[in-house]
């Protein structure tokens, strides 16, 4: 069975709207009314999941200016970060999943479940830590390298992870480096977004009483987290990994001709729609079960190899527009879309060695 949902959003006008949620065989309708708290009614369920033991992974993609920001993160603002848990507001994918996330850990506290948060951008095919970045300027910043270790697994080496203990901390720690985050004003949106973005929070569990080994030296990072060696997730001896919970908010895909970047934003342009372009190459890959899977082409597919081809529950949120004039790039992202819920996903399951029964 397949572990891939696609549910797609509407832009219209000033503001994005809900549109469609294509999950299995079945298609629901969103109409322009819709909140996003009706969105975040469909991503729920993989909170749940994620508690169980399951790895989720949410992932934003679509044209620049058509609201994939806006659905994942909520409205852009400099103040203070807005409540995860107010009903009826504009609040996007990620405080909405910090505030259900700690719901859920509260409700059964025996687990001893805790939460470790890690924030990167790929910008112009380079992985740069958020968590270690001290600087404005987009290239600034400690860059890391994702590597391929045992089983083919990617690996980045000596990635910031923080300990959150609550969805409000999740959201300063969250909403103080997004401001880090490469953007730039073009004709198309006042704040397009330069870099891929993905936050990762892994779960893991207490260490055991009694258990082995010692804890390794870890660089401290200029924003006072730790350092630690090893992949996406790297934990240290005697814990571990629960789940992990990815929320990806790609850049858009680019029309030069309509964007009018020139300069150093073309070739930010430029490693964008490569980067997609390979992101489309691996699920075609994926989806047609080729011996060779082009996850090296690009940074942000090494980076995601383990979501992309892994067994990990998988949404991805389409954000299109209506507009005539954007018929070509919407017909492309659909077609991604198409390619996403071709592969064949395995039985989703996490990093809890426990059995469990199949869905």
């Amino acid at each position: 069975p397949t572990s891939t949902w696609i549910m797609i959003s509407w832009f219209m006008g000033s503001s994005p709207v809900s549109g469609s949620v294509l999950a299995a065989r079945s298609l629901e309708v969103y109409g322009p009314a819709e909140s996003q708290q009706a969105v975040f009614g469909d991503v729920r369920p993989l909170l749940t999941s994620l508690l169980d033991g399951y790895n989720v992974c949410i992932m934003a993609y679509g044209q620049t200016g058509c609201g994939k920001s806006y659905t994942m993160l909520g409205p852009q603002s400099t103040g203070e970060p807005v409540p995860p848990w107010e009903p009826h507001s504009d609040l996007g994918v990620l405080p909405r999943a910090a505030g259900e996330l700690f719901r859920l850990i509260s409700e059964n506290p025996s687990r001893s479940l805790k939460v470790d948060v890690s924030i990167v951008e790929v910008y112009n095919n380079d992985i740069f830590d958020l968590l270690a970045k001290d600087g404005r300027t987009a290239a600034s910043g400690p860059k890391r390298e994702a590597l391929t270790a045992q089983e083919a697994k990617p690996e980045v080496c000596l990635l910031t992870r923080e300990p959150v203990h609550s969805a409000a901390e999740f959201m300063a720690l969250a909403a103080g480096r997004l401001q880090l985050r490469a953007e730039l004003a073009t004709s198309v949106h006042a704040n397009s977004s330069r870099s891929h973005l993905i936050i990762t929070a892994t779960l893991t569990t207490a260490p055991a009483r009694g258990s082995p080994g010692k804890w390794p030296r870890a660089r401290r990072s200029a924003s006072g987290g730790r350092a630690w060696p090893g992949a996406l997730g790297a934990q240290r001896p005697a814990e571990q990994v629960h789940a992990k919970l990815q929320l990806v908010d790609l850049a858009g895909s680019e029309c030069v001709g309509v964007s009018g970047v020139t300069g150093s934003a073309l070739r930010e342009t430029s490693f964008i729609n490569r980067s997609l372009a390979a992101l489309a190459d691996v699920l075609g890959a994926l989806a047609e079960r080729r011996g060779h899977v082009p996850y090296r082409n690009s940074k942000l597919t090494h980076f995601l190899q383990d979501v992309l081809g892994g067994d990990v529950k998988l949404l991805v949120i389409l954000c299109v527009s209506p507009c005539r004039k954007h018929v070509a790039e919407t017909l492309r992202c659909l077609g991604f879309g198409a390619r996403a819920r071709q592969v064949q996903r395995g039985q989703a399951r996490g990093g809890s060695p426990a059995p469990r029964k199949p869905r």
